[in-house]
């Protein structure tokens, strides 16, 4: 089945340090009409690379890499993708590292034991702004609360502000200013189709739904300062 000429193609980078589970990641998003898989890596080192030099929309970033834990160099990994979005691919339902990896901003956590077109979604829904989180994930996110005795309960505001990459924040900043998002688009140096991915991600992980609400919310809780 081929793409229409119109649709835009979503482009993937695919991290994991096991050749095979690239290869079946590799066959299933290339079978997905508007899907596409640029690049390949197994590390840290290749990984930061190939994000640098293909420039792809979405990154698929396995939790584990060899022993080691991506999420250590996850916000460089973001920082040579400007306006590029990671997916945590994950086997373990440890929601200590799913916060952790949404703080430095991931956009989506997706459990490698679900289904094949659960991840298909997943890339779909994160490409357009939006966040990807499993249902029972997201309220232990948004309670703060981990599996076993003594676990301590955060602000759920303080988990959603703490979910805003760095250039949400930049985003809202503007948004507080005034600013319409073609402008914010200019001062950034990023599209206005961007912008509006930026905003349709903010509205998901706060729980909004206009520009006036993230204002008001945006003051109340210090992410800018009301004008005096």
């Amino acid at each position: 089945m081929s793409t229409p000429p119109d649709t835009e193609v979503i482009r993937v980078l695919l991290v994991d340090d096991h050749a095979i589970v690239r290869a079946g990641l590799r066959m299933l998003i290339g079978s997905e009409p508007g899907l596409q898989v640029v690049g390949e890596a197994d590390g840290r080192a290749s990984a930061l690379d190939r994000a640098a030099r293909l420039q792809p929309d979405i990154i698929l970033l396995d939790l584990d890499l060899g022993g080691d834990s991506s999420l250590d160099f996850l916000p460089d990994l973001l920082a040579n993708v400007p306006q590029g979005r990671v997916i945590l691919l994950t086997g373990t339902r440890n929601p200590d590292e799913h916060v952790r990896a949404v703080r430095l901003g991931a956009m989506g956590v997706v459990l490698k034991e679900q289904a094949a077109d659960v991840l298909v979604r997943a890339i779909q829904k994160v490409h357009a702004g939006e966040a990807w989180l499993d249902p029972t994930l997201t309220a232990r996110l948004l309670t703060g609360m981990a599996p076993g005795r003594g676990a301590k309960q955060v602000d759920p505001e303080t988990v959603k502000i703490a979910a805003l990459t760095d250039r949400e924040r930049e985003v809202i900043a503007l948004i507080c200013e005034g600013l319409q998002n073609k402008t914010i688009g200019q001062r950034l140096f990023i599209s206005e189709t961007t912008v509006r991915h930026h905003l349709t991600s903010i509205f998901s992980k706060l729980g909004l739904e206009n520009r006036l609400e993230l204002v008001i919310y945006a003051y109340r809780h210090g992410l800018a300062q009301p004008p005096r």
